[in-house]
């Protein structure tokens, strides 16, 4: 069990903090804040660049935390916030990723969720620092607060497409 725990971290923790990177900077592939900020925009989010931030910096600290084992619960939150934004905003594309779709946020979720739960195990620094386990009901709920929080921010800061008549003539 520790040992898968371990490979979870170690492939969930760095890809969520490395798109977070893209999200801020130029490393990686990514296009920096300004262009983290319009794909915000494109997607139909307010905030330009402070969105973009804050979901950057989320996603590098929570996936450096989780892949080190560090306060396991809290970072498993914090991904599981940031991805159910990145699924909402997929969610009209259908389920598979090859059509855009949200099947690859959901993974995201769900492993957070089950680390969440199961704990970082023993090659974690929670586990060297002696910090307790907590117990799964405890643990799954500080992720699902994750979950609320990511539609929290959908609900604040997503601005609906325009309908009706003259909509996108301007």
């Amino acid at each position: 069990m520790d040992t898968a725990l371990l490979l979870i971290r170690l492939t969930v923790g760095p890809l969520v903090a490395g798109h977070g990177v893209q999200k801020v900077s130029r490393l990686l592939g990514g296009s920096g804040l300004a262009g983290g900020a319009e794909e915000f925009r494109r997607d139909g989010f307010r905030g330009g660049a402070l969105t973009a931030l804050a979901a950057g910096t989320t996603q590098i600290g929570s996936g450096l935390l989780l892949a080190c084992g560090v306060l396991t619960p809290l970072a498993a939150a914090g991904i599981a916030g940031v991805m159910t934004v990145a699924l909402t905003v997929k969610w009209p594309h259908g389920l598979w990723v090859q059509d855009d779709g949200y099947e690859y946020p959901l993974v995201l979720v769900a492993l957070a969720l089950a680390v969440a739960m199961a704990g970082p195990g023993r090659w974690s620094v929670d586990h060297a620092l002696r910090l307790p386990v907590w117990p799964a009901p405890w643990a799954a709920l500080t992720a699902t607060a994750g979950i609320a929080s990511g539609l929290a921010v959908r609900a604040l800061l997503h601005r609906p497409k325009p309908t009706g008549a003259g909509a996108g003539t301007r």
